[in-house]
């Protein structure tokens, strides 16, 4: 079992309250996500999150149709939210979402993934070759279009 960690973190012009309603609408991933990845909930609206909610996707990865199943394990409003994988292309995905007001109308969201890949050396392999690769790039395209929504904050806040 060999376990990697994505952590990535965006300072957001917008109160904390405001940044958690936006990452919490379940249809803004689909506007984050990067086309190429045909992400589309399947899970009919309206889609209440909460500790339990269980929310259906579908996506292609490397040509490869997935149905990804995830499930809200963890739900704190305004603080943070875990997603876990229940099926998908993974062995483990765990997402961590948390969010801290650094100033008026600044708020740092984080993100930190733990996820293992599935077929053993296999998956270690194709994690080593475009794996990593693959999701470094679909969470910095999310970054980009956050910031171009939400818009983006250039000064450091400490």
């Amino acid at each position: 079992m060999h376990i990697y960690s994505l952590e990535q973190e965006q300072l957001i012009p917008l109160s904390r309250s405001e940044a958690f309603k936006f990452f919490c609408d379940a249809f803004n991933l689909e506007r984050i996500t990067p086309p190429f990845l045909k992400f589309h909930i399947t899970t009919s609206p309206p889609i209440e999150m909460a500790e339990g909610q269980i929310i259906d996707y579908e996506l292609k990865l490397y040509g490869i149709k997935f149905r990804w199943r995830t499930l809200i394990e963890a739900w704190k409003p305004e603080e943070y939210f875990v997603d876990r994988q229940l099926k998908g292309p993974y062995a483990l995905w765990h997402h961590t979402h948390t969010f801290e007001e650094v100033a008026p109308n600044r708020t740092l969201m984080r993100d930190q993934v733990l996820y293992e890949m599935p077929f053993g050396i296999l998956g270690r392999l194709a994690h080593w070759l475009f794996v990593r690769r693959s999701l470094k790039t679909i969470f910095d395209y999310r970054k980009q279009v956050t910031a171009e929504l939400l818009g983006e904050v250039k000064e450091q806040v400490s």
